[in-house]
């Protein structure tokens, strides 16, 4: 029954409810049959075909660029569109995120979360805006009950008029990528990456310092013989990419640093990322729970670093741990398996041109599976202090020239061919005396003090206990001696300079 507008203004309230009335229940007579005859997908496609062809159209399409790609590896395409966008920025721009660190020679400028900017390219216009996320925070199931973590979630909205679509992804991102390149060959600075374990994806996330460790190859005391071998070595891998993807071996190479403390292997690791221009990654097996938070940190980092676990002897206790340290027990699952399939397995093939060091004060303690061929490449044996690495620390720290002939060399050298001392002993030596002849006269002194306590055996994994005892006792004092001065005999020629 049809009303006209007169007949409605005319009409009595009683009949206008009535109406209405009897229109509800209508229109809930079909809502019913249309749910009993027509199944739920059909009716949710039928809604969604009405939608899409009622709906306003837009021509405008939107990328977003997340910091990371799949939840673990970081995306290469965010990270350079975020270097590229510091050059873009405007005075329009309202709020912008500044720092400097004391190795840069210019202030870093970046987008603040919210901020946005409009660049041109080839006469289409693009508009970028970077955002900054939170997420609900969850539980840590290696913590107790009531600690929780939240991640932040950063990624850059790019919009643009929809025919440019294939432009965009053809050209002006291959252009902001190779941007990216050029700026950073341009203006390159050594990072050192450490584990911030309070937030990030799967609860940790690197973060970097700059590297400003000033050891290089020329300063590190070590023979000559053995200097060319690690040069060559490191050479050869960087220029074997395609070789590498020939013999279908991961582009990596592994090296071993193993010997007492103290005598250079931290500097050694310093001077290969100084040489090869590569950041490094210190993990601290300590730190991980789990096999995925190794996997996880692995995918995070670059290609062209080196990835550095020192210590691996104290810090791999296999299998079921459990610590205490943070007064939270925590049952630690981190895997020997897993160790070695992020050293050589199929998780190691992801990323280019990386470098894997450990260090270890005690090779004879590590498992031998780490040792087979194909997981550390090379072994370097790094020992005493011999004459030679002496002069070069003569030079380094007193500016002595290492091809003259110093009145106490002689003397030095018969001495320290003889006693255990190592490169980091003989440096705090140096730095006592501003003046060469006193730091000089004040190392000898130290080299005819061990001689005569017969402290030979210092650093060589010898109980401490024993020593002292070996001191107290003048015949036990001539008993150890005579071992350790056969024993270092037997070695003599070879001592820092095996590889």
């Amino acid at each position: 029954m049809m009303f006209s507008s007169r007949d409605m203004a005319m009409a009595s309230p009683s009949t206008i409810f009535s109406a209405y009335a009897s229109m509800t229940a209508t229109m809930m007579l079909l809502r019913s049959m249309t749910n009993d005859l027509i199944p739920q997908p059909l009716r949710s496609y039928l809604t969604s075909a009405l939608f899409y062809f009622f709906s306003p159209r837009s021509n405008t399409l939107t990328l977003t660029i997340d910091e990371y790609s799949t939840g673990i590896a970081r995306n290469h395409v965010y990270d350079a569109a975020e270097v590229y966008l510091s050059t873009k920025i405007t005075p329009q721009n309202e709020r912008l995120n500044i720092s400097k660190t004391p190795k840069e020679k210019k202030l870093s400028i970046r987008l603040e979360k919210g901020e946005g900017l409009v660049d041109w390219f080839n006469g289409v216009k693009l508009n970028w805006k970077f955002i900054c996320s939170e997420s609900e925070k969850t539980s840590d199931p290696n913590r107790n009950n009531n600690a929780s973590r939240s991640s932040e979630k950063k990624y850059f909205e790019l919009s643009f008029e929809k025919q440019h679509k294939e432009m965009v992804l053809e050209t002006y991102l291959p252009f902001i990528l190779e941007k990216d390149k050029e700026m950073k060959d341009e203006e390159r600075v050594l990072k050192m990456h450490t584990l911030n374990g309070s937030y990030g994806y799967g609860g940790f996330k690197w973060d970097s310092i700059n590297l400003d460790h000033p050891s290089t190859f020329e300063t590190l005391a070590l023979e000559e013989e053995m200097k060319s071998a690690i040069m060559e070595d490191l050479n050869r891998f960087v220029r074997r990419r395609e070789f590498y993807r020939k013999v279908g071996r991961a582009w990596k190479r592994g090296y071993l640093l193993h010997g007492p403390p103290g005598t250079g292997k931290s500097s050694l690791i310093a001077a290969m990322a100084n040489y090869l221009k590569f950041d490094i990654y210190d993990l601290q097996l300590d730190n991980l729970v789990t096999d995925s938070d190794l996997r996880k940190l692995l995918l995070a980092t670059a290609n062209r670093s080196i990835l550095v676990i020192e210590d691996i002897d104290c810090s791999v206790d296999l299998p079921g741990r459990s610590r205490h340290g943070d007064g939270l027990k925590r049952d630690v699952q981190l895997s020997l398996s897993g160790l070695l399939n992020f050293i050589d397995g199929l998780w190691s093939s992801c990323g280019d041109e990386r470098i894997i060091i450990l260090t270890t004060n005690h090779k004879e303690r590590l498992d031998p599976a780490l040792l087979r061929p194909g997981r550390m490449d090379m072994h370097i044996h790094l020992s005493y202090c011999t004459f030679h690495a002496f002069k070069v620390l003569a030079s380094n720290y007193l500016d002595i020239n290492t091809s003259s002939d110093h009145h106490l060399f002689g003397e030095i050298e018969g001495l320290i061919e003889d006693t255990q001392i190592t490169p980091a002993q003989v440096a705090e030596e140096f730095m006592k005396s501003e003046d060469a002849e006193v730091a000089l006269q004040g190392f000898l002194k130290l080299l005819k003090r061990k001689k005569m306590e017969g402290d030979v055996c210092e650093n060589d994994g010898s109980d401490k206990t024993e020593l002292r005892h070996c001191k107290r006792s003048k015949v036990g004092c001539k008993e150890k001696r005579n071992v350790c001065v056969g024993q270092r005999r037997n070695g003599r020629r070879t001592r820092g300079r095996t590889l």
